[in-house]
């Protein structure tokens, strides 16, 4: 469970490089739930959607660094750059903590910190 976990996951970021919101929308649960620590809550798959399509006018690029596993959950730790509307990048750090249902992303808890000029993880 805890390796086909991972491998949905890593399908799903490869959805979002692409540019596939809704194919990465199809490895999530009809309810799903994002909360960026600190930040906002989306509620459901409707909201993930509207939320990308205005934070990911262009594809992410975001590296992985590890994939920790454990029962229903999977925890990612590595380095975003988003682009805002104006084309102008900006660097993140971020830890993603995943938890599965029936073989579908359920919920996020995300922690994200802008690292600007910074060394990433």
């Amino acid at each position: 469970m805890i390796e086909r976990n991972k491998e949905t996951l890593i399908k799903a970021n490869e959805a979002v490089k692409n540019g596939d919101n809704e194919g990465f929308l199809a490895y999530c649960t009809q309810d799903v739930k994002w909360t960026f620590v600190g930040e906002r809550v989306l509620e459901g798959k409707e909201a993930v959607r509207q939320y990308m399509a205005v934070n990911y006018i262009k594809p992410p690029q975001f590296d992985v660094k590890e994939l920790i596993g454990e029962n229903d959950y999977v925890t990612a730790i590595g380095n975003i750059t988003l682009e805002d509307q104006n084309g102008k990048p900006t660097h993140y750090s971020y830890c993603d903590f995943w938890r599965f249902h029936k073989g579908k992303m359920a919920e996020l808890m995300a922690f994200v910190i802008e690292t600007g000029d910074l060394e990433e993880f």
